[in-house]
This record gives structure tokens, sequence and C-alpha cells, in this order.
């Protein structure tokens, strides 16, 4: 457990370079530890460490983990809803950073009015076009943003991408630099505010805050391998 206190401090100093290099402040990003497959203690050590913001992947894992934790602990959904189980997931998370489809999003809208509940969310957009990557092509979400800008129960934040598997940090940074420019004209074009850009793991979340994330998804550089 030790072992993870130490890694919060490389990858916070990480963070801060990285926004310093970019003419940020490490204030301007926000971590998530991805907890997926890591147990309750660990992540009470971690938020014991004073992180946060913790990510999830599978409703039925984050409802058996979360109420062994802390109420301070905060939580974001960061894998993909499925549409039976948004009844189940919306009371958990605070932003759900995987928002696919206009489909997803105006379920999600319908039965949040149901439960009484206002959801905060990110765009996922598949920037690389990649057939095996679920998210709105740019176009796609050019196409759709005015409809689910008019969900009343959802708060759209920015957008959030995955890009191809590469060994190599460099290889991610024309994607994360293309969800930014995409960002930028979907912000101007809709008059709307989208202040947040989810993206950047483990191995590229570095290159991710040089170019404008303000949200990095970090599981095993904090934890280690997952059981």
């Amino acid at each position: 457990m030790d072992d993870i206190g130490a890694n919060l401090i490389l990858v916070q100093a990480q963070i801060a370079a990285a926004a310093e290099r970019s003419g940020h402040v490490s204030a301007d990003v926000q971590l998530v530890a991805v907890s997926k497959k890591q147990s309750a203690e660990k992540v009470r050590a971690a938020f014991d460490a004073r992180q946060p913001i913790f990510g999830e992947s599978r409703v039925q894992e984050a409802r058996a983990k979360i109420p062994l934790l802390p109420s301070a602990v905060r939580w974001h959904f960061i894998g993909r809803l499925q549409k039976n189980k948004i009844r189940h997931a919306l009371p958990f998370f605070e932003l759900f950073h995987s928002v696919d489809s206009l489909a997803l999003a105006t379920e999600m809208n319908r039965i949040a009015g149901e439960e009484g509940l206002r959801l905060q969310i990110l765009l996922e957009v598949n920037v690389a076009g990649e057939g095996s990557k679920i998210g709105f092509s740019p176009d796609e979400l050019r196409a759709h943003l005015e409809t689910i800008l008019q969900l009343d129960r959802l708060t759209v934040l920015g957008l959030m991408t995955i890009p191809p598997l590469s060994q190599e940090p460099e290889q991610s940074r024309r994607h994360f630099a293309t969800l930014r420019g995409l960002r930028d004209s979907l912000a101007r074009d809709f008059s709307v505010a989208l202040p947040d850009l989810s993206m950047g793991m483990s191995h590229d979340f570095e290159v991710a805050i040089e170019e404008g994330a303000t949200l990095v998804r970090v599981g095993t550089a904090i934890f280690g391998s997952r059981s």
C-alpha cells in the first residue's frame, strides 16, 4: 500500500511538469485514478494519500465497491455504459466520460428525469475512426450536438477520446490535438462552453496534458497491474 502513495506522488509530479510545459498549472488537470479491478483497500490507500477521484468502468463492480469507501470519495464512470445498466449507475457517479451515441444520451436523460437526477457527461469521440472503437465520429457529433444540448437533464462538459493503442506516447499526440481542435470548433459554432477534455492514460497522459487534457485517466501507474 505504501507503493500507491509513492506512485501518486510521482504521477502528480509528472502532471505538474507536463502542465508547466504547456503553459498551465497542475490545478488545471484532474487526475482520475482508474480503480477498476482494484480492491476497496487499494482505493482507500489512494484516498488516504489525498487522491479524491476514482474511475470505474463496470457498474456491478462499482456498486459493490463504492459502499465500502468513505462518502467523500468522488466517482467517475469511464467505461461503456449499457442501456440496461443506466438506472443502476446514475446515483453513484458525478461524471460520465463515455457517452458514445445520441441514443445513449437520450436514454440517460429519460431515466435521469424519472429519478429526479441531473447528470454531467462527456461525449466520446472516435477521432481515429477505428472500427473496433465506439464513439461519435467528428461529423456525427456535429450533426447531433444541438439535440444533445437540448436534453434538459444532461450537462455536456466536454469531450473524451481513447487513441489507437501504441507503445510510443508521441503517436497519440495528433489524436489528442484533433480532439482539442474539434472541441474548440464545436464550442465556437454552437456557442457553448466545453471546458473539459478527458484524454490520456498511464502511458501517454503527459502528452495528453501538453495537448490540453483537463482530465487524465491513470490506473497502472498508480496501482500496478490489475488482478
